[in-house]
């Protein structure tokens, strides 16, 4: 949820918050939005009835003592249009209605705003400043831009090296046909069918590995959380160690035909 602050007629700041799953839904573009005054709550956390009444201002609260529901319902009788509820830390946290609500038909918008949004707010309200808020929440596209370009990098990435493997690979053949052909005979008698570096890979190992590659990239989109980035860390822990055996043993293979 987006929240532009106004202070004395000026936007002076954008904050962005999270909205409840409860209640109405906002408005999705800003031009659509109502710039409403704000002001506190008296009590602060809005728990019991307010000792000032509310004529469709947005009120400003404390997050705890209460569920959110009770919160919204205290302020939507009190007279309020919608609800800011500061949370007691940074990070936001998703608003849900508890088990054994009840009174859950709830017509205002209820927002969380992150500690430091909220202590600004409260900051301006106690300067008796004028501070006046509008609250709206952008429809996300159906297709993310960022997520195609995270797409189209990791897939460009994997063709031009691709493409710079095959290519070197080709030159290096040439090298060694024109050296094969300048050589002597002795030398042509020795075997050097083991001393090829040049990993073959077809085209459907190629299709499956951008295949698989994407999926994971979308996973990580998607499922943003600690546990899957743990599992990444994990099998590119796996796969660098295999990586590493792998080296050494040609490493010990080289060192022996020497």
């Amino acid at each position: 949820v987006k929240v532009p602050i106004y202070v004395d007629g000026k936007e002076v700041n954008e904050f962005v918050g999270v909205g409840a799953r409860f209640g109405p839904t906002l408005e999705s573009k800003e031009k659509h939005a109502n710039q409403t005054i704000l002001a506190l709550s008296n009590p602060p956390d809005c728990c019991s009835q307010p000792k000032n009444k509310f004529t469709g201002e947005v009120i400003l609260v404390q997050r705890g003592n209460c569920s959110f529901i009770a919160k919204a319902n205290v302020a939507e009788a009190a007279g309020a249009s919608a609800i800011l509820i500061i949370n007691n830390r940074a990070e936001l946290f998703k608003m849900v209605c508890e088990a054994n609500e009840t009174n859950v038909d709830i017509d205002i918008p209820t927002v969380m705003l992150p500690q430091d949004a909220g202590l600004s707010l409260e900051e301006s309200l106690k300067n008796n400043s004028l501070v006046s808020v509008q609250l709206y929440s952008p429809k996300r596209p159906s297709v993310d831009v960022a997520e195609v370009f995270l797409w189209l990098m990791a897939v460009g990435t994997i063709l031009c090296a691709s493409y710079w493997s095959a290519w070197n690979a080709r030159e290096a053949a040439i090298e060694q046909d024109k050296f094969l052909k300048d050589a002597s005979d002795d030398f042509l008698s020795i075997d050097t069918s083991g001393s090829s570096r040049v990993v073959d890979i077809s085209t459907t190992s190629a299709i499956l590995f951008v295949v698989i590659a994407s999926c994971f990239l979308v996973m990580l989109y998607k499922l943003m959380s600690q546990c899957f980035i743990e599992v990444l860390v994990v099998l590119f822990s796996i796969g660098g160690a295999e990586l590493d055996i792998i080296c050494n043993l040609y490493t010990a293979i080289e060192s022996d035909e020497a």
